[in-house]
């Protein structure tokens, strides 16, 4: 079953008052629901630069493309929530079928719970005993919920099973708790299988745990798609998968072991390697979380549904860009823009200029040839051009990369219509939280 939410919480949304502190939206919206400004269906000219808008049609294109792609597959869904901290995101995404949230920490941990969230996967190790007996109280306290985390090593076993054996009854639920294999030169994870093994022995004695899987992130291990990087991801799965069968004695006859890995660049290995495990009884679980709004940057580059497929199923699309206007131009062939790395994400790739906003009404919409984004400061934009000329007050429409650094630096997030229109419509306004 997908995991649910608080769907009552979620139309609330539409309940709050926007205010100043929502740079995405002008003075003439503040004091008004977010429900109240929708209705009047406003448009891209009426909000200010700088801006980033998420694309209705990419987000639902997205969406329904990656779910039919893990059914097809036999993968179960747990996006990673972390990428946009949005749970109006979450809920479009757990509609399509998906079988939990996966985030990163207690905080965001905090989040789906106050949208209802009723299954998690936490991709990281929780070691504080605030937060351990936290989540021991919602696991009392909700029945429904389930939240699953990981641990590489026997001291973080022993960590978690101090706090909660200090603070729960014989009879509480257990933390289910998921081995993490890591790769040398990688993030976290065991490095070995003795060690990885040693973990789950620990975890499967402990009075208030349960053994509940195996995980890891592949991205840590190769950061190529090229035959050679690719080979070296395969050999890490088979190294998840391996482990998942020396555990098999471990595990709890009714356990449903879980083995997850998959960020948004090699999720095709994932379904090759790991796939096959669920028809031995396991539920193999991707976490890809930048698919929703893909990019014009790196996953484009590197996705196996970006400009270069490596699997079936429809391409992904760039659901997510930029507007900027420039302000100055204080060299021939130099224009400054009005945004910068407070703005835009800068850390994969700097923005692609794309196209010019008509300059007066009935004019068309232009490609911005001969454009390039050379250096952002913090509210600066550099732009060279040659071919195409721009002048001091032209709005820009620009391509964005990594979009698990695009969202952090928006509250409110403008969903238009059609970004490729003279002036979209506005359709929905997006809450993130981080």
């Amino acid at each position: 079953m997908p995991a649910s939410y608080d769907a009552d919480a979620i139309a609330a949304l539409a309940d709050q008052h926007v205010s100043w502190q929502d740079k995405a939206l002008p003075p003439a919206f503040w004091g008004r629901t977010v429900a109240d400004v929708l209705a009047d269906k406003p448009r891209l000219s009426q909000l200010p630069t700088p801006l980033m808008t998420l694309s209705a049609p990419g987000l639902r294109h997205n969406v329904d493309t990656l779910a039919r792609w893990c059914s097809t597959h036999g993968l179960d869904l747990a996006p990673h929530g972390k990428t946009t901290m949005a749970p109006a995101l979450w809920a479009m995404q757990l509609d399509a079928g998906s079988w939990a949230i996966t985030l990163a920490n207690g905080f965001q941990l905090g989040v789906a719970r106050a949208y209802g969230v009723n299954r998690v996967l936490i991709a990281n190790a929780i070691v504080s005993p605030l937060q351990l007996r936290w989540i021991a109280d919602e696991l009392a306290a909700h029945p429904g919920f389930e939240v699953l985390v990981w641990a590489d090593s026997v001291r973080t076993v022993e960590i978690m099973e101090a706090a909660r054996a200090a603070y729960v009854g014989p009879d509480a639920r257990p933390l289910d708790v998921l081995v993490e294999v890591g790769g040398v030169g990688g993030r976290t994870g065991a490095r070995d299988a003795e060690t990885a093994l040693a973990v789950a022995e620990a975890i499967a004695t402990a009075s208030t745990l349960r053994l509940a899987g195996v995980a890891g992130y592949e991205g840590a291990v190769s950061k190529d798609v090229d035959e050679p990087g690719l080979e070296k991801v395969r050999s890490y799965l088979r190294e998840l998968a391996d482990l998942h069968n020396r555990l098999q004695p471990l595990y709890d006859p009714d356990v449903v072991p879980v083995v997850s890995a998959g960020g948004s660049e090699y999720f095709e290995l994932v379904a090759e390697v790991l796939a096959p495990l669920a028809k031995e009884g396991a539920r193999v679980v991707l976490r890809s979380g930048a698919y929703i709004a893909h990019d014009d940057g790196l996953y484009r580059r590197v996705s196996p549904l970006g400009e270069t497929p490596r699997t079936d199923g429809g391409q992904l699309v760039s659901a997510m860009h930029g507007w900027v206007r420039i302000t100055s131009q204080p060299e021939p062939g130099l224009a400054i823009f009005d945004a910068g790395r407070r703005d835009l994400p800068f850390d994969q790739d700097l923005p692609e200029p794309q196209l010019i906003r008509p300059r007066a009404n009935g004019e068309p919409v232009l490609k911005a040839d001969g454009m390039t984004v050379t250096k952002l400061n913090d509210q600066h934009g550099y732009l060279e051009f040659n071919s195409t000329p721009v002048v001091i007050g032209d709005e820009l429409r620009i391509g964005l990369s990594h979009p698990c650094t695009a969202f952090d630096k928006w509250g409110l997030i403008p969903v238009v219509d059609d970004p490729d229109a003279a002036d979209p419509v506005v359709v929905d306004l997006v809450r993130t939280f981080f």
